[in-house]
């Protein structure tokens, strides 16, 4: 397969994606990231230029050897267009499943389970600033461990490794208390989608959520990333 490396192809590519969405949506949002600063540092490759049948999107410089017990592939297709390929390594843990869009799976070495994909949306315009003595903060790299503590998939080397690469390179969301702790949170991962949204137990009931996700919505949205519901 072709890589794609001149910044007019990749910005031809994410053009074309976007007028097949959702469907486009596994290696959409990995477009969008290689176009905005590729901090996930992947790739996109395609069978051919510019009349491609198949696009796939993968960490750099990594060499497909067809070892399914180190890679989770999904396919899903693009009427009328293409068939839209991702391809991601152990430790990206996603993969896609084909018989219902938006519920991907995820493989953490023994553990298979299934999950709800955030697909970023409107929220009917829901409360937009935070509850009295709560304000909008950041993670930082010393919270990777209470993220991987209340990830269900969470727990073990590979989830830590995994949150770590995601509190490290992509936007996410924070509301903190009057002490600048955590309280809720919302992550993004290499393909523009939110993962590992959580509200602390005690401070459930309180809208946390809702002004978490409203306001990461917001922001992929002026980033230019696609909302669905």
């Amino acid at each position: 397969m072709k890589i794609l490396t001149c910044p007019a192809q990749l910005q031809r590519l994410e053009e074309i994606l976007r007028k097949s969405l959702p469907p486009a949506l596994p290696v959409f949002g990995a477009v969008l990231n290689i176009n905005r600063g590729n901090p996930g540092q992947y790739e996109m490759l395609v069978d051919k230029w510019p009349e491609f049948g198949a696009v796939l999107a993968r960490p750099s410089g990594e060499v497909a050897n067809g070892d399914m017990g180190h890679c989770r592939r999904g396919v899903t297709r693009c009427p009328g267009m293409c068939q839209v390929c991702s391809e991601l390594p152990w430790w990206e843990v996603l993969g896609w499943d084909l018989g219902c869009w938006g519920a991907p799976w995820l493989d953490l070495g023994v553990l298979e389970a299934t999950r709800e994909l955030h697909c970023w949306v409107p929220w009917k315009q829901g409360p937009g600033r935070p509850a009295p003595g709560v304000r909008l903060g950041s993670l930082s790299p010393s919270h990777v461990d209470l993220l991987n503590d209340t990830w269900p998939y969470g727990g073990n080397a590979r989830s830590r490794r995994y949150l770590a690469e995601l509190l490290g390179r992509f936007p996410q969301v924070c509301l903190q208390d009057s002490s600048g702790q955590p309280v809720a949170w919302v992550l993004t991962d290499h393909f523009g989608t939110g993962t590992h949204s959580y509200t602390l137990p005690e401070h459930r009931r309180h809208g946390h959520m809702q002004v978490a996700l409203t306001v990461a919505a917001q922001r992929a949205q002026a980033r230019g990333f696609p909302t669905f519901g």
